[in-house]
């Protein structure tokens, strides 16, 4: 009896106390001011920006490509015969020049066959001064006989053959036969020295002292010195901005488009002059692109730094087979403009900023893709703000912050 006595007592007290306190919760309350309301912010995206610049001059169209050699023959004898003397130089990777002898076969068989050809050349030439004289002998006694039958006598003509005109003929083209014969004996003799045809670089051989070779054999590959060929791989809409390109003619070197070529060795780039030579008429039935050909002039002696403030000491060449970069001169429109990659929107759009921080939707034609620039033409100005990430979408008229209003 006495438990249940405190445990209704001690109910009470704190029943007693959680209703003191709620009251003195709500009292408070009620005395405490009300906060001032304010508006939310509104939601303006952020948006980051790039800026629109003019172009001038040509535009750049950026390709890459191989070198390969502007001539590359095989070296092979006209004539047969034991090879008895090569050129030091004529080995892979040496130099010669035009008119140099590579190599020479043993003269010994041809200088016998010049002089049977020159002995029977003399015998001819006797034979057909015989013939000619018979032949004005024959002539003269036609005349005597016509003369000693009178002006009376039926008149007739002396057949060839008493004027003995066949036989001078036979004689006249024996002789022009034998000399053809020492013609002959005297070029195989002048080919038994194998010369180079160009200046330029032994890509192999494979010809020795005592050897025999035959006519027409390959012994050896010679490319040319004097100029090189880039083949530059291009999409049809960046070989639309070569200007004239269908009108370049081959091997004309007027140098009408110019080209720079840029090859890396080690850490260092190097450069080199050239010019748009011509462009293949096919397509490349893989890549569907159009191969352009680009050519170097001097390529084992001219090649600069690419970037004159490197400190890069010797001139490298041009190498055959180098994986190389090609900056072409393109068209050089009127008006056009330079605008950040990330500034060219799907759909070839540019969302440009005005001061207000309004956006609009400017359509843009693409004329050239270049590293991180696009070359564009479209309703842009110079200078413009134009917006380059940040946001998924824009329409017209929306409003963004850019940079410039996060400064202020």
């Amino acid at each position: 009896m006495l438990r249940r006595l405190l445990f209704g007592s001690s109910l009470r007290i704190i029943l007693f106390i959680v209703f003191v306190t709620a009251a003195g919760t709500a009292l408070l309350r009620s005395l405490a001011p009300e906060p001032a309301s304010r508006e939310p912010p509104p939601q303006v995206p952020f948006a980051q920006t790039g800026q629109v610049s003019a172009g001038s001059g040509a535009i750049p169209v950026y390709g890459s490509g191989t070198v390969r050699p502007s001539a590359e023959i095989d070296i092979a004898p006209q004539v047969g015969g034991k090879v008895v003397w090569v050129d030091p130089g004529f080995q892979s990777g040496g130099r010669v020049e035009a008119g140099q002898t590579l190599f020479r076969i043993e003269e010994a068989d041809y200088l016998y066959r010049r002089q049977e050809a020159e002995a029977n050349l003399a015998s001819r030439q006797v034979a057909f001064l015989q013939e000619q004289e018979q032949a004005a002998i024959a002539r003269a006694q036609y005349e005597l006989y016509s003369d000693r039958r009178g002006a009376g006598a039926a008149s007739s003509e002396a057949s060839p053959l008493t004027l003995r005109e066949p036989q001078l003929e036979a004689a006249r083209a024996a002789l022009s036969r034998d000399s053809a014969r020492l013609a002959d004996a005297n070029l195989a003799l002048s080919r038994t020295g194998v010369t180079a045809p160009f200046d330029g670089f032994v890509r192999d051989e494979s010809v020795d002292v005592g050897q025999i070779v035959s006519p027409g054999q390959p012994v050896g590959r010679l490319f040319a010195s004097d100029a090189v060929e880039v083949v530059v791989p291009l999409s049809d809409a960046e070989a639309a901005l070569i200007p004239g390109l269908w009108e370049l003619r081959a091997g004309d070197g007027d140098g009408e488009v110019a080209a720079r070529v840029i090859a890396r060795y080690g850490e260092a780039a190097f450069a080199w002059e050239g010019y748009v030579d011509r462009g293949e008429a096919s397509l490349d039935a893989q890549t569907r692109t159009i191969d352009l050909i680009v050519r170097v002039s001097d390529p084992f002696n001219t090649g600069v730094p690419a970037d004159p403030s490197d400190a890069v000491g010797g001139h490298p060449p041009l190498l055959i087979g180098k994986f190389v970069e090609v900056e072409i001169e393109g068209l050089s429109p009127d008006r056009y403009f330079q605008i950040p990659r990330a500034a060219l929107q799907p759909g070839n759009e540019a969302w440009t900023v005005n001061d207000g921080g309004g956006v609009s939707i400017v359509p843009v034609r693409v004329l050239q893709r270049a590293n991180d620039q696009v070359f564009v033409t479209g309703a842009l100005e110079s200078g413009q703000a134009v917006i380059t990430g940040g946001i998924p979408f824009a329409t017209e008229g929306m409003r963004v912050q850019t940079e410039t209003d996060a400064a202020r």
